[in-house]
């Protein structure tokens, strides 16, 4: 049985590296997600019923086949389980930690993911391509600059076309003329994120962009511009 409040849980996926393993200072962890961090905590003021946590790694890296921030996201899952009991998780990740969000999005706890820029490998007709299907059921949004020049892009809408086959409810929001960090259009993308994770754990209505990108046809719910002044003036 959960926590009396408790309704849904947040679990923040900071960025990692490709090969690492050195273990992440807790300082480190936190500083890529701490506005999204901040955003959702003050969502929970307002809504109440919301637990946000950060997931602190074993190690920094990836590792290859090891996928130790994946395995550490399904963890972090089960933590939740145990702690709150039969509540909705959303799985939430910036860069590389985003790839271990939509990876580990199919344990049973997880009714939905965010994934903000995420680093995914390049694609390679010897190996397999970055799996989609343990995201069926789950409601899923990606947001990415279109000036990323650390995490490609086009990447991440071919990981999102792929999904959207197995899943009619993926969606993907593009930042135009932003990078990595989102830095120009922070709010905005705050706003985005907060929508879709209290839409997704608490049943409230989507803001009209998100649910229009939702119910859209590839590739038009996946290259759905986020609007400048987006969460300025939403209805509930």
């Amino acid at each position: 049985m959960a926590p009396v409040g408790v309704s849904g849980v947040v679990l923040l996926l900071p960025g990692g590296q490709e090969v690492s393993s050195r273990r992440p200072s807790p300082v480190w962890s936190a500083a890529s997600v701490r506005s999204l961090g901040r955003s959702l905590a003050r969502a929970r003021r307002v809504e109440g019923g919301l637990a946000v946590h950060t997931v602190h790694y074993r190690y920094l890296g990836w590792n290859g086949h090891e996928a130790h921030l994946a395995a550490d996201a399904s963890w972090a899952a089960d933590e939740a389980v145990r702690r709150y009991g039969d509540v909705p998780v959303c799985l939430a990740g910036v860069g590389m930690g985003a790839r271990a969000a939509l990876r580990a999005g199919g344990h049973e706890a997880v009714n939905s993911v965010l994934a903000v820029a995420p680093w995914l490998p390049e694609e390679d007709m010897a190996a397999p391509p970055e799996p989609v299907k343990q995201l069926a059921g789950r409601r899923v949004l990606i947001v990415h600059g279109t000036n990323d020049e650390r995490c490609d892009p086009e990447l991440s809408f071919r990981l999102a076309t792929r999904a959207k086959k197995a899943n009619r409810d993926v969606c993907r929001f593009e930042v135009h003329s932003d990078g990595h960090r989102l830095r120009q259009y922070r709010g905005e993308v705050l706003a985005l994120a907060e929508d879709f994770v209290m839409g997704a754990l608490f049943g409230r209505a989507f803001a009209r962009p998100v649910a229009d990108a939702l119910a859209a046809p590839p590739p038009l719910g996946l290259r759905m511009p986020l609007a400048v002044g987006f969460g300025q003036s939403l209805r509930r």
